[in-house]
């Protein structure tokens, strides 16, 4: 399963999203500091969920940096986040 696939998978689980997109954007990045050879170590995500009414921003990406733990310490260099409640579309 690829980095992206994960991210979805997982992030499907967690939170329900009634919108769920995963960008693999690392190829903007290649040649950077913390861009590997292959890829798939920059992401963009946009998640629009019932979970996030309420919550502010940084509680929002908390919540998303704890589900995507293990990969944000081996595999995701950047993860990009847009996160929004369905009454903020």
């Amino acid at each position: 399963m690829s980095v992206a696939e994960t991210i979805e998978k997982k992030l499907q689980e967690a939170f329900s999203p009634l919108e769920l997109e995963v960008k693999d954007e690392s190829a903007m990045h290649a040649g950077h500091a913390g861009a590997p050879e292959g890829g798939e170590s920059h992401f963009a995500v946009r998640i629009v969920a019932e979970t996030f009414v309420g919550m502010n921003r940084v509680a929002r990406q908390r919540s998303i940096y704890q589900v995507l733990d293990v990969e944000m310490k081996n595999k995701v260099h950047a993860l990009a986040l847009e996160v929004k409640a369905p009454s903020e579309i």
